[in-house]
């Protein structure tokens, strides 16, 4: 029988996949408390102009104990978010990525074993996977640390399942492969081949492109995460979110570049290359846990994903939002 969602706790509301997240939540008539991290401009982030009866937005910083315990009070539901994710900054400031990613997942876990949540879902990333060994990659898949970001998010998932076998914590790990879609950051391959197309330009400035990915639409991704809240038995559980198929970062160009009639040529800018055995080259996840214990199962292909984020990144008004001059970490 699967559980019910009344009231959820979304942390990294103001981000890509937790806004959205909490968009979805809302239509299927979940009350929401979205943690927005905390600025002095109390700027939401994509939550910005953002108004619902049952939606609740608190700012504040998931690297406080206190404040972690405060916000997760009375929710049956944690979706927890909140982290650092770009990678090249991680190479710079990795002490951050501790702080964030470890110690804040630490502390939303400790605040749900103390409050008693009936479920909170960590969320990971196909970043813990490093280079794929073998495809399709299950989550039995070694963990490859090979940027301190991937490390930390390492370290986060053992927190979390260190608190699922010390202590019973009804936790289930979240392990969503590329996620894609209106609202990413620009440092993505997708919205900075997209905006840079959009502003006009006609050489494109890109990575390595020989690197594949699992490419998730991001609805799918936050159907995901919905499903596994719902889902009944799977504590302790580690589990992928894929669609089973890879891309590389070339054909991702020229399809990009197809659906939005661009002639254009690429260059390779050093300054977005990975060092060398820091860089993932292969990943392609398999999705087969997650479609025998739910009901999910991706909906939206690449080419329709793509034309739907092309279509969001073109509107000016979501365009200037966008510096695609500026590689940003």
């Amino acid at each position: 029988m699967p559980r019910d969602i009344k009231y959820a706790l979304v942390t990294g509301a103001d981000g890509f996949i937790g806004s959205h997240l909490v968009d979805l939540l809302l239509a299927e008539g979940i009350k929401v408390r979205a943690l927005c991290q905390y600025n002095s401009f109390n700027n939401w982030g994509w939550l910005e102009g953002h108004s619902h009866p049952d939606l609740e937005i608190v700012c504040g910083d998931v690297r406080d104990a206190a404040f972690c315990r405060h916000i997760a009070r009375d929710v049956d539901t944690i979706f927890h978010l909140a982290a650092l994710i770009a990678i090249p900054y991680s190479y710079v400031a990795p002490e951050s990525y501790v702080d964030t990613n470890v110690k804040g997942t630490m502390n939303i876990c400790q605040a749900a074993k103390d409050l008693g949540t009936e479920r909170l879902i960590v969320t990971s990333t196909s970043e813990v996977y490093g280079t794929a060994l073998y495809v399709p990659i299950d989550e039995k898949h070694p963990r490859q640390p090979q940027s301190p970001y991937s490390a930390t998010k390492i370290g986060a998932d053992a927190i979390a399942k260190s608190f699922f076998n010390a202590f019973g914590l009804p936790v289930v790990i979240a392990r969503p492969f590329n996620t894609y879609g209106p609202r990413q950051s620009a440092r993505a391959i997708i919205p900075t081949i997209i905006s840079q197309i959009a502003n006009g330009e006609r050489k494109i400035k890109v990575g390595d492109l020989s690197p594949t990915r699992d490419f998730n639409y991001v609805e799918d991704t936050c159907r995901g995460f919905i499903a596994l809240g719902r889902a009944d038995g799977i504590e302790g559980e580690e589990i992928n979110i894929a669609t089973g198929t890879e891309v590389s970062m070339a054909e991702t160009l020229n399809l990009i570049a197809e659906l939005m009639g661009a002639d254009m040529e690429y260059v390779v800018d050093p300054e977005r290359l990975r060092p060398s055995r820091s860089e993932v080259f292969r990943l392609c996840g398999d999705n087969s846990k997650i479609t025998s214990l739910t009901s999910w199962r991706p909906q939206v292909t690449l080419r329709e994903g793509l034309a739907r984020t092309i279509k969001w990144l073109s509107d000016p008004k979501n365009l200037r939002q966008y510096k695609s001059d500026i590689y940003n970490q």
